[in-house]
């Protein structure tokens, strides 16, 4: 048996299931189910969607036009006439719904006269009621469209601050192949609790992905003090123990500073790796993270759980315990990812939680990129897309030595 290599075993086997075992969820084990729609599908079955919405006005003008031509004069059409400006409001730029308001009164007015009732206290009454709705639905209009700008105004900034904080790796570095994917539980959210990092330095290629404990922007500030001391350690120390104790150092520092001012998050799990130039090996401090997996180019799987515990970042008032890194082989066609707890912490329906090394034991992956691509819509899936976490995943890969 390979250093590094679990075991137990039952990761190594194909399939990652041994016989006796369950049988995983239909459409997540063994058997996959029918392939989803391809985004583009989905976004024409949207578009398609919000098509036949934005037809909803007219068809109610012209339903209540009808309604109001085949019935007696003492009927009327009135709500079908107040919900079309209504309905154009969120729908309809400015214009367009105070088009529609006017066609609106055109036909109430139109129609009153040639029914002869237009002198009626009740039409008159009518014609007021949609009249002053129809002036709503502009002022509805102009409510909705400011606050379209300023969501969209909220998510540029998201945007930008998640690329400063959490920069796209470069797709090749020091001779690997890296990828890198961040996904959000709350909809609509960018960044929260969970990092990642990459840095080249003289030692070889470096990397982290963590975890902050909590939410809210003290967690992003957590994430920002975690990665900018990372950088600068990851470029100054000659070892990794070294890039974990000051990362330990500016957690502490950062939380004494806040002290009396704001709460700051208490401590985050991480794992960090270093992949020296040239040799084959990976170099891995873990703090109390999820252990890392190595995917042979063969299909076989490692999981590279610490021979010895730690506790996570900013614990250290609670005991101090010297990092040692543990090394083990990380050959040509290999792939190490990394990876946050929204991964193993989604669930399904029974509660049954999702188990990377389970569902890509026995897989090959010819790009990094193509690793994480399945890993999230696996994890989605697997959730009902309802993810209870962030998650965060950072592939990298070690090219055979005919791809360099």
């Amino acid at each position: 048996m390979r250093p590094g290599d679990v075991e137990e075993g039952p990761y190594a086997r194909a399939g990652g299931r041994l016989p006796g075992d369950p049988v995983p969820d239909p459409g997540l084990g063994d058997t996959p189910p029918p392939a989803p729609p391809a985004p583009a599908a989905r976004r024409r079955w949207l578009s398609h969607d919000h098509a036949l919405v934005r037809l909803l006005p007219p068809v109610l003008i012209a339903v209540a036009v009808v309604y109001d031509l085949v019935t007696p004069r003492y009927f009327t059409a009135g709500p079908l006439y107040t919900a079309a400006p209504l309905v154009a409001a969120p729908l309809y730029s400015r214009r367009g719904t105070l088009l529609t308001g006017l066609a609106v009164v055109a036909a109430v007015v139109g129609l009153q006269f040639g029914k002869g009732v237009a002198h009626y206290i009740d039409s008159v009454t009518e014609l007021v009621t949609i009249t002053t709705v129809a002036g709503l639905a502009v002022l509805v209009n102009s409510l909705v469209r400011r606050t379209d700008e300023r969501l969209a105004s909220a998510r540029e900034i998201a945007e930008a601050a998640q690329r400063a904080v959490l920069p796209e790796p470069a797709e090749r570095l020091g001779g690997f192949e890296i990828a890198a994917c961040y996904e959000a539980a709350q909809a609509d959210a960018f960044i929260g609790g969970d990092l990642y990092a990459v840095q080249d330095s003289p030692r070889g290629v470096r990397m982290i992905v963590g975890d902050v404990r909590g939410k809210g922007m003290g967690a992003v500030a957590a994430v920002a003090v975690v990665i900018g001391a990372f950088r600068e350690a990851a470029e100054q120390e000659t070892t990794l123990e070294a890039v974990a104790q000051r990362l330990e150092r500016a957690l502490a520092r950062e939380g004494t500073r806040r002290e009396g001012l704001d709460a700051f998050e208490g401590f985050t799990t991480a794992v960090l790796v270093e992949l020296p130039h040239g040799d084959g090996v990976a170099r891995v401090v873990n703090r109390g993270h999820p252990p890392p997996l190595l995917l042979h180019a063969d299909g076989r799987l490692s999981a590279l759980a610490a021979r010895e515990t730690a506790l996570p970042l900013g614990m250290g008032e609670l005991g101090v315990w010297p990092d040692r890194a543990e090394e083990v082989p990380f050959p040509g066609g290999a792939t190490l990812l990394l990876y946050t707890d929204g991964v193993t912490e989604a669930r399904n329906a029974r509660g049954e939680f999702y188990d990377p090394a389970v569902r890509l034991a026995g897989r090959r992956f010819r790009r990094p990129g193509d690793l994480l691509d399945v890993v999230a819509e696996e994890v989605r899936r697997h959730s009902g897309g309802g993810m209870a976490d962030d998650m965060a995943l950072l592939a990298v890969r070690r090219p055979d030595h005919h791809e360099q």
